[in-house]
């Protein structure tokens, strides 16, 4: 149980650091974009990747939710509903 609960509490914390290696003028540009889109999301959900940018749990007009996918130039390059 002791296990059980380290290893929730590490995955807790790791979440978050995603967020953090993206720069916050990043952040707020994605955000901003996504505001234009009538999308929002939590931005500790934003993860920097290789080619971009992965937006998890997008929540969009009308209720439906994405993942979304962004190049490092903020333009959409995939949509996956969940």
């Amino acid at each position: 149980m002791k296990h059980l609960i380290l290893a929730a509490a590490a995955a807790l914390a790791a979440g978050p650091a995603l967020a953090e290696d993206v720069p916050q003028e990043t952040v707020d540009a994605i955000m901003a974009k996504l505001a234009e889109m009538n999308c929002q999301m939590d931005a500790s959900d934003i993860e920097m990747e290789d080619e971009g940018y992965d937006l998890d749990d997008v929540i969009c007009e009308g209720g439906n939710q994405f993942d979304i996918m962004l190049d490092k130039e903020l333009n959409e390059t995939g949509r996956r509903a969940e």
